[in-house]
């Protein structure tokens, strides 16, 4: 028997899309991540518990079914288990949730059978499966999801993963309204081409944070988290965003924006005061029913890690 968590992630940060992601974790020390649990078993099965059962697809649709399947391939061989998916991170929320499934099954799954695949394999095959359910490969939820911390991905002939230093003292106040967002449908609302200017900005502000981040320079990298390529587009499909952008800038965030292709927001503070005056604004002005909610957290530097094993 094995058990895994994998938290929660923030993909994107605005200045970095597709390429740029963080692991979170509550600052009350609260569970937002998946646990997923693996047993020897005579047929695969599929149990299903959690805080967001009631979103998840039919056990042939699910996500770990698919992921079951493609490692099996991989490895050729079928491998009879068991698993108990713990779904704690909102479907479709812009925190990484098919990553933690994909990521935390796939860990597990590989660990069980005495790790058949590598590391990077293990990689591939996680960018691969997310991709198929967001409509193109991309690892800003998945690696930070596997390894924790800030995590840049360099997609070239190999995949490249930079550690990307943290402010320690950032306090990422997030906020899930309680509705859906597919990343498929959010992704086919951006355009298929940007201006020069566009990109030469993003160039300038991706490679400025990078930069303001490894010398630790906390108002040059604040000021450089700026989204040219999505948020532009999709501010107008989470709902109250200029709302939140106003309230933000009043308390003081030093930056705020869509966690992924949202609806999550992120807001972030270097005061505790100011982040908890922003967590009690946005559950009376953004949360939209009891599936919301909001959370101070920081950068989880762990990212999966074994629970249980037997």
């Amino acid at each position: 028997m094995i058990k895994i968590y994998s938290p929660a992630s923030i993909g994107n940060i605005n200045v970095g899309f597709d390429s740029l992601g963080i692991a979170l974790t509550r600052l009350d020390n609260g569970i937002l991540g998946d646990y997923v649990t693996i047993i020897p078993h005579k047929t695969f099965t599929l149990m299903k518990t959690g805080l967001f059962i009631q979103d998840l697809p039919e056990d042939n649709e699910n996500i770990i079914f698919h992921c079951w399947l493609k490692f099996c391939d991989k490895i050729n061989k079928t491998i009879p288990v068991k698993v108990l998916l713990e779904k704690n991170v909102p479907v479709a929320s812009g925190l990484g949730s098919s990553a933690c499934s994909i990521v935390s099954f796939l860990k597990a799954m590989n660990i069980f059978c005495e790790y058949p695949l590598t590391n990077t394999e293990l990689i591939i095959l996680m960018g691969e499966l997310e991709g198929l359910f967001s409509g193109n490969i991309h690892y800003d939820n998945i690696i930070p999801c596997y390894l924790g911390g800030m995590k840049l991905i360099l997609s070239m002939k190999h995949i490249s993963i930079q550690d990307i230093p943290i402010f320690s003292n950032w306090l990422w106040v997030i906020a899930y309204p309680g509705i859906s967002l597919s990343t498929y449908n959010s992704r086919k609302i951006l355009p298929n081409t940007y201006t020069l200017e566009t990109c030469i900005q993003h160039s300038q502000y991706l490679s400025g944070f990078i930069h303001a981040s490894h010398i630790q320079n906390e108002i040059l990298a604040a000021k450089l988290l700026k989204d040219h390529i999505a948020e532009p587009y999709r501010k107008n499909i989470i709902p109250n965003f200029n709302k939140v952008k106003n309230k933000a800038k009043q308390l003081g965030a030093l930056n705020y924006g869509i966690a992924g292709s949202g609806p999550t927001i992120f807001c972030i503070f270097n005061h505790l005061h100011n982040a908890q005056d922003m967590v009690m604004w946005l559950k009376k002005y953004y949360i939209q029913n009891h599936k919301g909610f909001v959370y101070i957290c920081t950068i989880n530097k762990v990212g999966t890690q074994i629970m249980e094993k037997i």
